[in-house]
């Protein structure tokens, strides 16, 4: 059975996902007189905080003063208003890696060594050529300033061409240096450009007289990219490395003015001054755009502002607080940092751990070697994190756990490791998993040999540990504290999870697996630990009864994480065979499944329900996955045996706002739709579903009409007719108009002229078919005031009879006899003796009746009062009651 795709999650967002290998592009709007940066992330073009999707990833990226040029793989598409794609240009047939906006056109180049002019507004070629890869590979495109309609090509050869696009001829051939063009850059100055080669020299040429004015080289490895400050009247010029390193050359006095080491921690994608300010823009592949300003002595930057994530994967996510807005996040490039759902702006680097901090900052970023390894488990509380660190993180092969303060922003002032190993360091023994209790006091670390320890979060104290010389025989591979600080659950790789008296330290339990496990987890709110095992089996245990509770399969690769939704009803679980599933643990069925194209490493669920957030293999973002539980009818059906589930997207960096109709629809039409019968049960007294003021003023009529009646009647006024009539004469007279006869009595006798309502046939009817359903839906489809009217019709002066009077008291019977409508059942017959009782006294059989009905309410109402009687002891006792 093959799926559509996911019904429970889709795809909203990625974060922490800010550049690319891709050079960013520096645009100038007019209008607002500002400068904006475009840069690639993934299939999205960033303007500073606005995203533009695109179907693939992006190759390559150029502006002008009014779009946002973008290729994917051979198609080029030009953004408008920062947005929406307003132009695409199809022509290409391979991926396109140079792009030169030119005036009313822009010129793109393929791998393949095809050059091509577009008309931008027609989005048709103007011209296209082809050149010979052996002779002349294009590798490098600018058009020189001031030369109209001419391009400046470098090659991978090493020679530069000047080509007149209008009339497509080569105009001059430059011999070059021998050494291929890694990037072209025009200068300041008219007719002079920067030629970057792949041997890290810079040459300042000047291509009308094809002389050569400067040179200068880093030993960095080839250029990667070149620009010119024109702020302030300094003749600066910046060259970056592979390497991350960036190179100021003063240009008047020819030599090296500074470095700026380590500005990023791979190459210079992309670098640009911006022009007329002392201000420097990079970007590069470790996900990293960086504004640099030039004002302090010495002629280097400093960071001015800055958008980074993970320059490495990341290996474990976690919500931080309750109110699902920030998620912690650890990577392979040894840092913490903590990312926002909200805005971007909110964004934190707690930095990399360290074993000493003054030594890592004097060696700087590639020659720390006090740095620590990667975290592979962390765990936080918000309580008392403004006091002292609320952070605990252990390390890959390391057997110390740092602490790491949230408040601050960085790594925490406690090294916790037991003190047996306190002079040196241990071979092969590592802290495997972390817990941090709810209170945030205190910290409990496991070790691979065993060992469970606890210390203090305020003074980094240690406070014990828990069996006679370690916990368990084998590896700890996971440790939960559960939420009121009295029990501290170890599961061991030998296969088995023990429960520990927090204080005590006693051992309370121990109980055998069927298999290792691979890692725990606890919702503490509901008491539930989820076991994730080595046979890619889940198990589900309940703290309290200390039982297998669930058992789930389904997986076919090694599990990689789990998170608990916050209600603690499903349990989602991702592995290393690209699924992500949701187990539903009050029916035991998996509810939803689907493939994502790389594994998801790390789950987390927010605090609120309203995200999932997974981390993949080889992938820097951390992505969002709406709970559409929320906002939309999602079926919850167990999924059949033969499900395939479809393989979704990841989502990109805009948020996704268009809901596919077709899909819902087709939601809709699979789910069974459950219609509430009238009646549960045969004993249950059901009430029924009209409102209350259907029923609920029956009794209180003549008072309501009372209130709402008018003090004085409205007086009509007498209206003139339009001949006034005379009187017949010699003299006009007017007719006098005539006195009306009063004396006719207005009161007409309804019983006469009565007609018989349809409540009032069915009535008849049920006396002799005993079915008053026909009767009881027309009553309850009237208001308050048709439903007098309908009983005073009843009494033989309204032009009933003693016999549908009967009639209306077995109906009432046979309600509280099948205990359905109770409360209609009791206003109906409220109503029906205020208005009837004199002539109830009367009649003998409808005397009968009423008794009949007195003793039957009695009944009913005994036993409804025995019941509430006893909700309310149990309710006052566990309101009461010490637990």
């Amino acid at each position: 059975m093959a799926a559509e795709g996911a019904g429970l999650f889709a795809g909203f967002r990625v974060l922490g996902r800010f550049s690319s290998h891709v050079p960013h592009a520096l645009r100038y709007h007019g209008r607002h007189r500002e400068f904006y940066v475009a840069a690639a992330v993934g299939r999205s073009v960033h303007t500073y905080n606005v995203s533009n999707a695109l179907p693939q990833d992006i190759t390559c990226l150029a502006a002008d003063r009014m779009l946002i040029f973008a290729s994917c793989d051979n198609i080029l598409h030009a953004f408008a208003r920062n947005k929406e794609v307003v132009h695409t240009y199809k022509g290409h047939k391979a991926r396109i890696h140079l792009l030169q906006p030119f005036g009313d056109h822009v010129i793109s180049v393929d791998v393949d060594n095809v050059l091509i002019v577009w008309g931008i507004l027609s989005e048709e070629e103007y011209l296209q050529v082809e050149f010979d890869k052996a002779t002349f590979a294009v590798s490098a495109v600018l058009h020189p300033s001031t030369y109209l309609n001419k391009i400046l090509l470098g090659s991978e050869q090493g020679s530069l061409q000047l080509w007149n696009i209008r009339s497509n001829k080569l105009l001059y051939s430059f011999p070059g240096w021998h050494l291929a063009v890694t990037a072209l850059e025009q200068a300041p100055a008219v007719d002079v450009v920067a030629v970057g080669l792949v041997s890290g020299h810079i040459i300042i040429h000047n291509i009308k007289f094809d002389e050569t004015l400067m040179k200068f080289q880093q030993d960095w490895g080839p250029i990667t990219a070149i620009s010119f400050r024109t702020a302030d009247g300094h003749a600066v010029m910046a060259a970056g490395s592979p390497i991350g390193h960036i190179a100021l050359w003063d240009l008047e006095e020819k030599k090296l003015m500074c470095q700026m080491q380590d500005a990023h921690s791979t190459a210079i994608a992309g670098m640009s001054f911006v022009p007329g300010e002392p201000l420097l823009i990079t970007n590069g592949a470790d996900n990293a755009i960086r504004v640099w300003i030039f004002d302090g002595p010495g002629g280097t930057g400093r960071v001015l502002r800055s958008r980074m994530g993970h320059s490495a994967p990341p290996t474990k996510i976690r919500y931080h607080g309750q109110n699902g807005e920030q998620i912690l996040s650890a990577g392979q490039d040894g840092t913490l940092q903590s990312f926002s759902t909200v805005h971007d702006k909110f964004n934190k680097s707690l930095g990399r751990g360290s074993i000493n901090k003054k030594k890592s900052k004097k060696k700087g970023l590639k020659l720390d070697t006090m740095a620590l390894p990667p975290i592979t488990d962390f765990a936080s509380e918000v309580a008392h994190q403004s006091d002292w660190d609320g952070i605990i993180a252990c390390h890959q092969g390391y057997i110390t756990c740092t602490t790491w303060n949230y408040q601050k922003t960085s790594m925490g002032v406690h090294k916790l490791k037991p003190e047996e190993f306190s002079k040196h360091k241990p071979i092969d023994i590592y802290a495997t998993a972390v817990d941090i209790t709810s209170c945030g006091n205190f910290a409990v670390i496991g070790l691979s040999t065993g060992q469970v320890d606890v210390y203090n979060m305020q003074s980094g104290i240690h406070r014990g540990h828990y069996g006679k010389e370690r916990a368990h025989q084998g590896a700890i591979r996971g440790l939960a504290v559960d939420g009121l600080n009295q029990l501290v659950i170890t599961a061991g790789s030998e296969g088995l999870i023990k429960f520990w008296k927090f204080k005590t330290k006693d051992l309370v339990y121990s109980t055998e697996l069927s298999s290792s496990p691979s890692g725990i987890l606890l919702h503490r709110d509901s008491g539930i630990l989820g076991i994730a095992f080595d046979d890619f089996s889940i198990s589900i245990l309940d703290i309290e009864t200390r039982k297998i509770v669930r058992t789930f399969f389904g997986h076919h690769g090694r599990i990689n994480d789990m998170t608990f939704s916050p209600d603690g009803r499903w349990l989602i679980t991702s592995s290393m065979d690209c699924t992500i599933k949701t187990w539903d643990l009050p029916s035991g069925c998996l509810i939803d499944c689907f493939l994502v194209d790389s594994a998801a490493v790390s789950l987390a669920m927010s605090p609120t329900g309203d995200f999932l957030a997974s981390t993949h293999v080889d992938d820097l973002g951390i992505y969002l996955w709406s709970n559409r539980s929320l906002y939309s009818l999602v079926s919850l059906r167990p999924l059949p045996a033969d499900y395939e589930p479809s393989v979704v997207p990841l989502p990109g960096t805009c948020p996704v706002q268009d809901v596919d109709v077709a899909g819902d629809e087709e939601t809709c039409d699979e789910m069974i739709e459950y219609v509430s019968p009238e009646q549960l049960g045969e004993q249950l007294v059901t009430l029924s579903l009209l409102p209350e003021s259907r029923w609920k003023n029956l009794l209180s009529l003549d008072v309501i009409k009372k209130k709402n009646k008018p003090r004085e009647p409205p007086k009509v006024p007498k209206s003139a007719p339009f001949f006034i009539p005379t009187v017949p004469g010699l003299i006009p007279r007017y007719l006098a108009p005539e006195e009306e006869n009063d004396t006719q009595s207005k009161v007409v006798n309804l019983g006469v002229l009565a007609q018989k309502s349809d409540f009032y046939i069915h009535l008849e009817e049920a006396l002799s078919t005993n079915e008053y359903t026909a009767p009881l839906n027309l009553l309850k489809s009237l208001g308050p005031s048709n439903i007098e009217i309908e009983l005073r019709g009843l009494a033989p002066e309204g032009g009933g009879s003693m016999e549908v009077m009967l009639s209306f008291l077995k109906m009432i019977g046979v309600m509280l006899n099948k205990k359905y409508n109770f409360e209609l059942a009791q206003a109906y017959l409220a109503l029906f003796l205020k208005l009837h009782l004199k002539i109830l006294s009367s009649e003998p059989n409808l005397l009968e009746e009423a008794s009949r009905l007195s003793t039957q309410l009695q009944e009913t109402w005994i036993h409804l009062q025995s019941l509430f009687n006893q909700s309310l002891c149990v309710l006052t006792y566990m309101k009461s009651a010490l637990l």
